[in-house]
């Protein structure tokens, strides 16, 4: 179990357990996460495991909010990656973690042994596509985080208020559940950088923003204009 965990060790007579349900509901590998995964709660802020600890499980958000992270050399810190209900996370190609991750909220996550879900897909062929697609979307999601840390800072701005309104399934507002500094260190800007930025864009009417979490999308085809 995670180095910061409390729930109890998943074992054969442990592994059984029922857990809410996200996008995937109707999946294979869903399914493998709500029968075999171990419900754990984090609060604001905790970690759920450190980089270069040991990676034997797989977590699957149910509510709540994560992130991945490393702490550079000179102390900055740079987001991986946002994780929402319904997402799967601690995928790795090795043996250890190569981010940290957080809860950014009050978070719950159903937890799955690697090796058990490694033994599962090896039976089950579907589980084992599904794996793969999950692993392939992952890799697109880093690709794609790459070649946004190359715009300006507008770009990055846009580019990240669509991908959080498509991940989300928002028509036209959204609610950020992670802080302007988690979206500048996911960015690689300043947070006066993406303050200004949400500033400009609210002064052309592209967003709106009734609250420092709340996003109003007023102009989508501006906003794809800018991240083309």
């Amino acid at each position: 179990m995670p180095a910061h965990a409390t729930a109890p060790i998943l074992s054969s007579r442990t592994e059984i357990r029922r857990g809410a349900t996200a996008p995937l509901a109707s999946h294979p590998l869903a399914d493998a996460f709500d029968l075999m995964g171990a419900p754990m709660p984090f609060t604001r802020n905790a970690e759920i495991y450190g980089e270069n600890e040991p990676a034997e499980y797989l977590y699957k958000v149910v509510s709540g909010t994560v992130r991945s992270y490393r702490v550079l050399s000179d102390g900055r810190r740079q987001i991986g990656a946002f994780y929402l209900p319904g997402d799967v996370f601690g995928l790795e190609t090795g043996a250890t973690h190569g981010f940290s991750a957080e809860a950014i909220t009050d978070t719950k996550v159903l937890v799955i042994k690697r090796s058990a879900f490694a033994a599962l897909a090896a039976r089950d062929y579907s589980v084992a596509q599904q794996l793969l697609a999950m692993t392939s979307c992952e890799l697109a999601r880093a690709q794609d985080h790459i070649m946004l840390l190359i715009k300006t800072a507008q770009e990055r701005v846009a580019g990240f208020l669509l991908e959080m309104a498509d991940r989300i399934q928002a028509s036209t507002e959204i609610e950020l559940p992670m802080s302007r500094q988690d979206i500048a260190d996911y960015l690689g800007l300043t947070i006066e950088t993406v303050s200004r930025t949400l500033t400009l864009l609210e002064d052309c009417a592209t967003i709106a923003l009734p609250t420092s979490r709340r996003v109003v999308l007023c102009n989508r085809p501006a906003l794809r204009q800018l991240n083309s």
